[in-house]
């Protein structure tokens, strides 16, 4: 059978519908609320266990009767494996969302190239002026509202440098790289930030991961970003948190991944399709550009890899970052076949 049963096993023992087979103990409750009410359900997905406890995805039409003198229902079911059905759909779904992802930037890019490009002009004027201001003796009030006009501009500028990197393509340095330093020196530089704010770092970092080719600066302004926005996430939750960063080897992508995971709020299911967004951001005004996640992004897919996000939106938030080995893009998962005509069983319960 589709579960996993010797053909030896008593029929009573087969039991596909019990409590224990269904992974999401709410979705045992809903269906049986379902079949029971309703006496019956037609093309019902749910998520079960095989005997060996692997998780499958069937598809599932049955009926249910009363039985005169006896506690419960009789079920007739045809139980459909659809896993393979379902993982196609989900990769064809991740991939819709990479290339309407990928045009959002094509097209938003160019605009931003030339803002960025007019922007440069005024503001190195205004940071010129101030610095040669800054050299003289001024009031007190004076060289305040100066400070103000120089920090404003210097962050308008780093919004520019943002918007261009976002923009187009700029010259990069790359080399042989170990991603696990990377990681490791950038969490060094949020080291006493991170002790200040009671944020405790799990490495879970594997080892004898393969290099990668890549700018380890690019590389760094990603993680820097990930970080970063997980430990706003978890002090503006709880004041405190705890930050994990995983790394290992896909082989069959011929791909590095890294994963940061935090355990703050989480992001919600809704926002997590605009969460890559130019200047999308969930943080109060001030507080965010809307352009960090956008910039990390774009800097992943020019390295030829990937990023993304996952999160149950309740709580905690996991970012994957996919970096290339020894090829110039991430390896896009083999296509999974279409899975064979339904494999039908009729199931009778006492």
């Amino acid at each position: 059978m589709i579960f996993g049963w010797d053909a030896e096993t008593d029929a009573s023992e087969v039991q596909p519908f019990a409590a224990g087979r269904f992974i999401d103990a709410a979705a045992h409750t809903e269906f049986m609320k379902h079949l029971t009410q309703d006496g019956q359900v037609q093309s019902y997905m749910l998520r079960l266990r095989r005997v060996d406890g692997s998780g499958m995805w069937v598809e599932v039409t049955a009926r249910a009767d009363r039985q005169p003198g006896r506690k419960g229902h009789r079920v007739e079911a045809v139980i459909r494996d659809v896993t393979e059905r379902k993982t196609l759909q989900d990769q064809s779904r991740d991939v819709y969302h990479q290339l309407l992802q990928a045009e959002k930037l094509a097209s938003l890019g160019q605009t931003m190239s030339g803002v960025a490009h007019e922007l440069n002009n005024p503001l190195a004027t205004i940071l010129a002026c101030a610095e040669r201001l800054a050299s003289l003796e001024l009031e007190p009030s004076t060289r305040r509202d100066l400070d103000a006009i120089h920090n404003a501009a210097e962050r308008a500028a780093r919004i520019v440098r943002n918007l261009q990197t976002f923009a187009r393509k700029r010259h990069t340095t790359r080399a042989t790289v170990e991603l696990n330093q990377v990681v490791r020196d950038t969490l060094a530089l949020r080291a006493h930030e991170q002790r200040a704010a009671h944020i405790r770092i799990v490495d879970a970092l594997a080892a004898g991961l393969p290099p990668i080719f890549a700018d380890p600066h690019q590389i760094q302004q990603i993680l820097l970003n990930l970080i970063m926005n997980a430990e706003q996430a978890m002090l503006s939750a709880h004041g405190r948190g705890t930050l994990v960063l995983r790394s290992w080897q896909d082989p069959e992508r011929d791909a590095v991944v890294l994963e940061v995971n935090d355990d703050g709020p989480g992001v919600p299911v809704e926002t997590q399709s605009k969460i890559f967004d130019p200047f999308f951001t969930t943080k109060a005004v001030g507080k965010g550009t809307g352009l960090g996640l956008t910039v990390a992004y774009a800097i992943a897919q020019e390295h030829g890899g990937r990023l993304r996000v996952a999160s149950d939106g309740q709580r905690g938030t996991s970012f994957f970052l996919e970096l290339p080995v020894g090829g110039t893009t991430v390896r896009v998962p083999e296509t999974v076949r279409v899975p064979a005509p339904p494999i039908s069983s009729i199931i009778s319960l006492g």
